[in-house]
């Protein structure tokens, strides 16, 4: 039932595009997006006993019975998403070919075929590719996380390069508050690439940290990518700029084959999973979007839509940067009645907690984003909830069934996608 939505939605989207008819390419990617989603549905069930065998497995710790299901089963499903846009590629460019023959400059009257189009689909395929690959390496390795915090940042190598040799812009348009005295635009030269790169590991890494729960990761991917797609859309339809719309094409030929593919994977990691998804589709997921959003000249957008995972990054910090006692799984755990509930941490049995450690706490608890079970008696912290988006939901929802535990933190994704588009095509005017 929820491939058919998937695919009478995907239908409903292309009338809407082909309507106007001036986009036949993105049709095109639409109907490989539903092709690609169908084979990603038919082919995980039939690689699940090939990944156990290969050892590519784990216990689902979060049922009664702990079920061995296949893990790092993102691979097939980038695969599939890699392959897509292999074959998706001459179709923007379908206007250059004549027969069997490129078109060159040599011909006045056609025009110059835009190698830098092609180029940036290129470096934005090897972008993904490369992610996917050291994505791999990390669930077959279990890299620490002081080496694999830089693998989003090597892997957007190439499409950093080509920004560059491409003259991409590097200004940023300030507020009208600060505009008098900075200007319109600030020129950030290199800082704009150190930005690209943060930006790159923080989209990939964030969803890797909001996950441990069936169908959260892949879930939370398509939230955001089809917020992605609508505001696309809204850009392709309302503005009469050719280059943006261009860019907003570009975005949607690589995020509607991914949401084609994610929803696939969702359908079989959904509650109670046949799979995990692991780390391969986090970086996967992660460097997509990064992608759309540096080359569609939307990251600040794209960043609204990644609210939850920004918030959850920041309550997370100080177990992240060991001001508070961190352990290795901070996902919820199972009670006796089957049902979750927030994991904790005690920050002071290992070694007391520092001055900074104590603060962050205090000022969590402050604000109400800290439940506290235990108190000693010189009312320091003994035991208290782990600091994550899930925990936080459980220590004020809980306990909730694992599917509930996600519906509910879709649910915040969805309102932040909401707010979001509140505050880009409302609240901005009153900034830019």
């Amino acid at each position: 039932m929820g491939i058919v939505l998937v695919v009478m939605s995907a239908l409903s989207l292309a009338a809407a595009i082909t309507s106007r008819g001036e986009h036949t390419t993105l049709t095109i990617s639409i109907v490989m997006s539903i092709i690609a989603g169908l084979c990603a549905h038919s082919c995980l069930p039939k690689l699940r006993d090939t990944f156990i065998k290969a050892n590519l497995s784990g216990r689902d710790l979060l049922k009664r019975d702990k079920p061995l299901l296949p893990e790092t089963m993102g691979l097939p499903v980038a695969i599939i998403y890699l392959i897509t846009l292999f074959l998706f590629i001459p179709f923007p460019f379908i206007n250059w070919f004549e027969g069997a023959h490129l078109v060159h400059e040599d011909d006045p009257t056609v025009g110059t075929f835009p190698y830098n189009k092609l180029g940036e689909i290129l470096s934005a395929i090897l972008a993904i590719q490369s992610m996917i690959l050291l994505g791999f390496a990390d669930d077959v390795l279990d890299v620490r996380w002081r080496y694999k915090v830089w693998f989003p940042a090597i892997a957007g190598i190439p499409l950093m390069i080509f920004y560059y040799t491409n003259k991409g812009v590097t200004y940023v348009m300030m507020p009208m508050q600060l505009r008098p005295y900075l200007g319109d635009l600030v020129d950030l030269g290199p800082l704009y690439y150190v930005y690209m790169a943060m930006l790159i590991i923080f989209c990939t890494h964030s969803i890797n940290i909001l996950a441990g729960i069936n169908g959260i990761e892949a879930g939370q991917s398509v939230v955001i990518g089809i917020s992605v797609i609508c505001n696309d859309l809204l850009y392709i339809f309302n503005n009469p700029d050719r280059a943006s719309v261009e860019a907003h094409l570009f975005s949607l030929y690589f995020i509607i084959p991914f949401v084609g593919v994610t929803c696939a994977l969702l359908w079989h990691n959904w509650f109670p999973a046949r799979l995990f998804v692991g780390d391969t589709f986090c970086y996967f997921a992660g460097m997509t979007l990064a992608v759309v959003g540096i080359l569609g000249h939307f990251s600040k957008t794209l960043l609204l839509f990644f609210l939850p995972q920004i918030f959850n990054f920041v309550y997370s910090c100080p177990q992240l940067f060991r001001l508070v006692e961190c352990p290795r799984h901070r996902m919820p755990r199972l009670n006796d009645q089957g049902l979750l509930q927030c994991s904790t941490v005690r920050p002071n049995d290992k070694k007391p907690m520092g001055k900074l450690g104590n603060m962050a706490l205090k000022l969590l608890r402050a604000l109400g984003l800290l439940k506290v079970f235990e108190y000693n008696k010189e009312g320091r912290i003994v035991e208290c909830n782990n600091l994550t988006l899930l925990n936080l939901v459980l220590a004020h929802l809980g306990p909730m069934s694992e599917r509930n535990t996600t519906l509910t933190v879709l649910f915040i994704q969805v309102c932040a996608s909401l707010l979001a588009f509140f505050i880009r095509y409302k609240l901005v005017h009153f900034v830019y």
